[in-house]
C-alpha cells in the first residue's frame, strides 16, 4: 500500500553506526496495554486505523482530521521517530523505534495514545481512559537484546494460538510459522520479504543483523523450539 501501507554488534546497540542512522542513537521498546488490560482492537477496521495510524501521526506537523481520508498528503512529513519492528496485538502493542528529532518519542507516543483512543471511544460511544497509563519504555542496550527483540515483538502474534513458544516449546514448526504468516498486524511480513504495511518500519537498521528473509525465518524457527533462548522473550517485556 503506498504511502501506508550479519555481522553482530560488538559494542551497546546505542552506539552502532548503520546506514547514516545517527551515532550514539538509542533503541526503546515501547509497549502500551489498554485499561484494566480491555481489548483495544475489536475488529479489522480498528486494526486498519491503528496501524495507519502509526504512519499517519509520525509527523511533526498537526493531524486536523480524525478520520482516514485526506489526513496524508504524501511527501509531506516530518518524521518524529523511526519505528524499525511492531505488533499490534488485542489488548498491547509492541513497537520498536527510536527517536528521529529530540523528545520525537513522547511526541509521537502522545499524538498515537490519544488519537487512537479518541477515534476508539467516538465509535464505540465509549469515556474515560482506553490505555492503562504512561506507556512502558526500555532502552535495548545489551547485545542479546538487540539481536532477539525484532523476533520477539513478531511472535508475540504466537500467544493467540501457540503460547508454548515462549517456553521454546513449538513442536510444529511449520504450523507456528503459518501462523504467523497469517497474521497481518505486525511487521513480520515485511521482514520475511512480502510486503505488508511496508510504509511503516525503517527496515534497513536491523537489516545487517538479521540477513536475508531465508535467515531471518530459520532464526525464528531456532527461538520457538529452544527453551533457553525463548524464554528470554519475558525479561525483555
Amino acid at each position: 500500500m503506498r504511502g501506508f501501507l550479519s555481522t553482530r554488534p560488538k559494542t551497546r546497540t546505542s552506539d552502532v553506526r548503520v546506514l547514516g542512522y545517527t551515532n550514539f542513537m538509542e533503541l526503546y521498546h515501547v509497549i502500551n496495554r489498554g485499561v484494566d488490560k480491555r481489548t483495544v482492537v475489536q475488529d479489522e477496521e480498528d486494526c486498519v486505523r491503528f496501524i495507519h495510524d502509526l504512519f499517519v501521526m509520525n509527523d511533526k506537523n498537526e493531524i486536523l482530521h480524525s478520520g482516514l481520508a485526506g489526513r496524508y498528503v504524501e511527501g509531506s512529513r516530518n518524521l518524529l521517530v523511526h519505528i524499525h519492528a511492531f505488533c499490534l496485538m488485542p489488548n498491547h502493542y509492541h513497537i520498536l523505534l527510536s527517536s528521529a528529532i529530540k523528545d520525537g518519542i513522547p511526541q509521537f507516543m502522545k499524538k498515537l495514545n490519544m488519537g487512537y483512543a479518541k477515534y476508539f471511544n467516538e465509535k464505540y460511544e465509549r469515556s474515560g481512559a482506553l490505555w492503562q497509563g504512561k506507556y512502558k519504555k526500555k532502552l535495548i542496550e545489551k547485545d542479546a537484546h538487540f539481536l532477539y527483540i525484532p523476533y520477539y515483538i513478531h511472535l508475540n502474534a504466537l500467544d493467540l494460538s501457540m503460547p508454548e513458544w515462549r517456553d521454546g516449546k513449538v513442536k510444529n514448526i511449520s504450523k507456528a510459522l503459518n501462523k504467523l504468516r497469517e497474521y497481518r498486524w505486525s511487521s513480520h511480513l515485511d521482514y520475511l520479504g512480502e510486503p505488508n504495511f511496508p510504509s511503516i518500519t525503517e527496515r534497513e537498521f536491523l537489516a545487517s543483523t538479521i540477513g536475508t528473509s531465508a535467515r531471518y525465518e530459520k532464526e525464528i524457527r531456532n527461538i520457538i523450539s529452544r527453551s533457553d533462548i525463548a524464554s528470554d522473550s519475558f525479561s525483555i517485556e
